[in-house]
């Protein structure tokens, strides 16, 4: 659908090296050249568009006078992983390029997405964080993000297991959608069968409830342990990849991500994604601002 016409900005449909984005520009002449946004929308991968958050991205714009790039990335399962981290690489990588066609200085754009949209905006990020040949981005904001699929039974897990909107189930059913998997691995999932011992050991510095403030472990419980299926462990492998789980990057991607802002929810399965990747950025010296919705759903 086109946008609606806006008082207080100029909105064009356009395409970013073949991928659809909606652009938001302020209309009031700037002295200076503005800060940039490229929005990455939520919906598991499998739903959501540039329309139903148009509401969202013309507030960033008005409220922060700021140019938006909204990310039309395509969905899956049509559009099989890793389409949709592909499409939203190849738009951040033209807008950066390209931000001074758009009254932006390229020094001051960040990346920005909730849910797999956040997921999306620390994929991109850790992906030009090495990168020299184009503008650096200045800031990552990501809004109670999904960021691992090693642990389902994190406290946060337990404690938001059947609220809604996302509920424990539900989060990795929608997973398995979006990977183009088998539906009834979920239970498989839940458990923890699609984690091999070696790896559990390997990140259990990064994943791991102890790691989580004791605010926010009353009433957690330690699952019993689960017995290891190779067979799910071969069919999940995008799991274990930072693309799918940027949790599990190595400490050397981590260091070149640039400022931080992670939100998170009281209400939501997703919230000790948000709170183990904040202690991982503090850990490698990553400036993060962290803000806390203790009422607040996914």
């Amino acid at each position: 659908l086109p946008a609606c016409w806006d008082s207080q900005l100029f909105i064009k449909d356009l395409h970013f090296d073949g991928v659809p984005v909606r652009i938001y520009l302020p209309r009031q002449p700037s002295a200076s050249k503005r800060r940039g946004v490229i929005f990455f929308h939520g919906g598991c991968g499998i739903f959501g568009s540039i329309r139903s958050y148009e509401r969202l991205c013309r507030y960033i714009a008005r409220k922060s006078d700021s140019v938006v790039v909204s990310v039309g990335y395509h969905l899956a399962p049509e559009h099989k992983y890793p389409a949709q981290t592909l499409d939203c690489l190849t738009a951040t990588v033209h807008f950066l390029k390209a931000a001074e066609t758009y009254g932006v200085d390229p020094a001051r754009i960040i990346a920005c997405g909730d849910s797999v949209g956040g997921t999306y905006a620390a994929s991109v990020c850790q992906e030009l964080g090495q990168r020299t040949d184009i503008p650096k981005i200045r800031a990552q904001v990501l809004i109670y993000p999904f960021l691992q699929a090693l642990n389902f039974n994190l406290p946060s897990h337990q404690k938001n297991a059947a609220i809604a909107l996302l509920s424990r189930e539900h989060a990795v059913h929608f997973i398995l959608k979006y990977l183009g998997k088998d539906c009834t691995l979920k239970q498989a999932l839940l458990a923890g069968s699609h984690v091999p011992e070696s790896m559990n050991s390997k990140y259990r510095k990064w994943v791991n409830p102890d790691l989580i403030p004791e605010v926010f472990k009353l009433g957690y419980k330690p699952p019993l342990p689960a017995l290891f299926s190779p067979q799910v462990h071969a069919e999940v492998q995008e799991l274990f990849e930072p693309w799918f789980s940027p949790l599990l990057a190595e400490d050397a991607v981590i260091c070149g991500l640039p400022d931080t802002c992670i939100v998170t929810c009281g209400h939501d399965v997703l919230r000790d994604d948000g709170l183990l990747y904040k202690k991982r950025l503090e850990d490698n010296n990553i400036r993060v601002t962290w803000h806390h919705v203790a009422k607040g759903f996914h």
